[in-house]
């Protein structure tokens, strides 16, 4: 059996339970390792010199006072980096920078220098001895100032693709286009054409866990890493480039972690933590990032503009589309634009479409992933210009939505085209929900209530994913994987593995090893996991039942082509007496040649296609400009839900994320470009205070692509809240703001005005 001709499983044992988590013991006893737990003898502690302005030439950097101090063991600068880059690779570069600035700073907080000390406090010590003199420069905040003519440059040395033509001397990293039919032709034959542009601040994944890292780089030149991560091979092979180390030389063993949310998909401090270790006498350094750090130096989600022009026939096809976005990079490039520009206008079958996204460098920390990267901004402006729409022509919200939806066979204007999807079937629950079919509360004296609904997509993930098994003598089967578990992976992978051996998910024992023990294995994240690793899973699971299908032969001295296995049982088609579960099949494997184990490892496209509908009443008071969420239904179609507990945790945490993006989360700049609310008490996030119980309702379309069905489940959620909140604010005010966040004082200013 090869898995690309399995026939699609639809009866389970195992898929579709809830399971005590693997590692949930360990989680509520406080017996879970995290990155800060790390303890190793003589470890010492690092700190980081950060920029205390946004933009400006470095001038001098004096360390001397800090060297002297007693109990600092070393001092590192940029230079300790420059020599390491011997490709003279660009990218690597600018990284490099990012991690300690070179020549100028781009955003406060822009690591400057790092101290290593016996312990933390004389190391913070040491850091405010550090005297950095700068030349303070105009900064660039957000992408329209970037675009400016006259706009200061950030990186002058910076050479922008603008569509495939090189340009000097600017902020517009890049700029892609995706373009499908004649826009237009397609506008011509519109009864009805929207227009509107929409603004969103940049935001943070906010993330319990900051960031963390433990280096010991010894006297053979091997460097051990405990970090914080989504990728301990990202991590591994990313510092390596940093300190100038062969990959082989490095191993980074595997901690918790305390979210991440695409955020720790980067690396920060374990390139410091590795050259302070080397520079103090080969002890081991830890180095933990406070939450102003946090918030100040670590990737955020880009804000930008996003332009949306929509045309209509009367009898509610689409004949256009046009979407201009430019999105911030941070400091350096690399924004969420090109996933941005694939899913803006994905949920729709448009046969004219134009796309162009841009990335733009601007004066604030470089942005990371964060769930569903580039696609909740596009969102946000592509699914209100629709409300306004379907308003404007007085067409039913999902109707308009149905008549209008990608189905198999509908390509996007990147040029892929869609297989089985279950965009409709998720349609068509939101239609017949309670929440839709229900009555909206009715006005009252300082109170006015709304509805909004809004769609959003993500293409799911695939890459590089390794899976051991090995078949213990109780039974019992170890699973080695190596992705790291950033949401559930190690339960759902184990089950996906259970399900094909025919034993229950607590007989699959899961473990997440070190990067010296286990195949190469890419970054958890953009829902890759349970689809690209469980498939690695499933097949080193069939490996494994080859195997045992063989030593039964051997053990019964019968030919291996008269052996088949169903169900965790090994039996013989030609002899009813012969039959062997695994367990039993264990105990005897010594006399069959000794242990049995099984590796897969795999490098998948990607691997499906998920879609989600949002569903807001809200409760807006009149006088405070207040807005409530007062009931939220989040739908997914999940191709098939391993383990639906987790899958309702994932849907409902990613709606309350959108929720905060939409309603409260921005980074609040001043007029000399630095971020105003750095801590949790200023940057407002939702609580259990602030929501309804979120709703949840799962939608199975099987994925084609996985003998289970999977599609991914993280990414999803969180795109359509921020236009299922501003929907319904619509309906609830009369007016539409096309800016995040929505806040009181938005509102207020928009009932003020009339």
């Amino acid at each position: 059996m090869t898995l690309k001709n399995y026939k699609q499983k639809k009866d389970f044992n195992v898929i579709g339970t809830n399971p005590i988590r693997h590692d949930g013991y360990d989680k509520v006893t406080g017996r879970a390792i995290y990155g800060a737990d790390v303890k190793l003898p003589n470890l010492i502690w690092g700190e980081v010199v950060r920029s205390t302005i946004a933009h400006g030439k470095i001038k001098s950097i004096d360390v001397s006072e800090a060297e002297k101090m007693e109990g600092v063991f070393a001092v590192i600068t940029h230079k300790d980096f420059e020599k390491n880059n011997k490709d003279n690779n660009v990218n690597l570069a600018r990284d490099m920078q990012n991690i300690l600035a070179k020549d100028k700073v781009l955003y406060k907080g822009h690591a400057i220098a790092a101290v290593s000390a016996r312990d933390r406090n004389t190391a913070k010590e040491a850091c405010n001895l550090i005297k950095v003199e700068y030349e303070e420069l105009q900064p660039v905040s957000n992408v329209s100032e970037a675009i400016e003519t006259n706009a200061p440059i950030l990186i002058e040395d910076l050479v922008g693709d603008h569509l495939g033509k090189s340009v000097n001397k600017t902020n517009i990293a890049k700029q892609i286009r995706h373009q499908l039919g004649d826009t237009n032709e397609g506008f011509k034959h519109s009864d009805l054409i929207i227009e509107k542009e929409f603004n969103l601040q940049m935001v943070h994944q906010g993330y319990i866990e900051p960031h963390n890292a433990t280096a010991h780089w010894d006297e053979n030149d091997h460097l051990s890493l405990w970090s914080s991560t989504q990728g301990s091979f990202a991590v591994r092979d990313l510092t390596a480039g940093f300190v100038g180390l062969n990959e082989s030389q490095v191993t980074t063993y595997p901690v918790e972690i305390g979210g991440g949310f695409g955020g720790k998909t980067k690396v920060y401090l374990p390139p410091l933590a590795a050259l302070l270790s080397k520079k103090s006498g080969f002890r081991p350094v830890k180095m933990i990032m406070d939450r102003v750090s946090v918030f100040l130096a670590s990737g955020p989600a880009p804000g930008g503009k996003v332009k949306v022009k929509l045309g209509v026939t009367k009898e509610g096809k689409f004949t256009a589309g046009i979407v201009d976005l430019k999105f911030e990079a941070g400091a350096f490039p690399g924004s969420s634009m090109a996933a941005g520009a694939t899913c803006c206008l994905a949920c729709y079958n448009i046969p004219n479409v134009l796309i162009d996204a841009f990335d733009v460098v601007v004066n604030k920390p470089k942005t990371a992933a964060y769930r569903a990267p580039g696609s909740p901004q596009v969102s946000f402006a592509v699914e209100s210009v629709i409300d306004d729409i379907c308003e404007k022509m007085d067409w039913d919200k999902i109707d308009f939505r149905l008549n209008n939806a990608s189905k198999e066979g509908t390509r996007r204007a990147d040029g892929v085209q869609f297989n089985k999807i279950g965009f409709i079937e998720t349609l068509e629950a939101a239609k017949s929900s309670d929440h839709w079919k229900s009555p909206l509360m009715k006005n009252n004296q300082n109170k006015v209530y709304g509805r909004g609904i809004a769609c959003g997509f993500w293409m799911n993930g695939g890459g590089k994913s390794t899976v051991d098994l090995m078949l213990h003598d109780d039974g019992n089967i170890a699973l080695n994987e190596g992705s790291a578990d950033i949401g559930g992976t190690r339960t759902s992978i184990a089950m996906q593995v259970a399900e094909m051996l025919g034993v229950s998910a607590e007989r699959i024992q899961p473990s997440i090893p070190n990067t010296d023990s286990i195949g190469f294995t890419g970054t958890t994240g953009g829902s890759r996991t349970t689809y690209a690793t469980g498939l690695a899973g499933l097949e080193a699971a069939d490996k494994l039942i080859t195997e045992m299908k063989k030593r039964a032969g051997i053990y019964w001295n019968i030919e291996e082509t008269d052996i088949k296995f169903s169900e965790g049982n090994i039996y013989s088609t030609k002899d009813p007496e012969l039959k062997l579960s695994i367990k039993e099949l264990a105990s005897v494997i010594g006399e069959t040649g000794g242990p049995i184990s099984s590796t897969s490892s795999v490098n998948l496209p990607g691997g499906g296609n998920g879609f989600g509908i949002g569903i807001s009443d809200i409760q807006i008071d009149t006088l405070t400009g207040k807005t409530d969420v007062v009931r939220y239904t989040a739908i997914q179609d999940v191709g098939k839900a391993i383990y639906p507990q987790y899958v309702e945790s994932q849907i409902a945490g990613g709606a309350v994320q959108g929720i905060g993006w939409a309603l409260n989360e921005e980074y609040y700049m001043n007029d000399k470009g630095i971020m105003t609310n750095s801590s949790f008490l200023d940057y407002r996030m939702p609580t259990s205070l602030d929501l309804p119980n979120i709703e949840v309702i799962i939608v199975e379309v099987p994925n084609p692509e996985h003998p289970y069905g999977v599609r991914g489940v993280g990414e999803v959620p969180i795109i359509p809240p921020l236009a299922t909140l501003a929907n319904a604010i619509k309906d609830a005010i009369g007016t539409r703001i096309y800016s995040t966040p929505m806040n009181p004082g938005k509102i207020l200013e928009v009932l003020s005005s009339g």
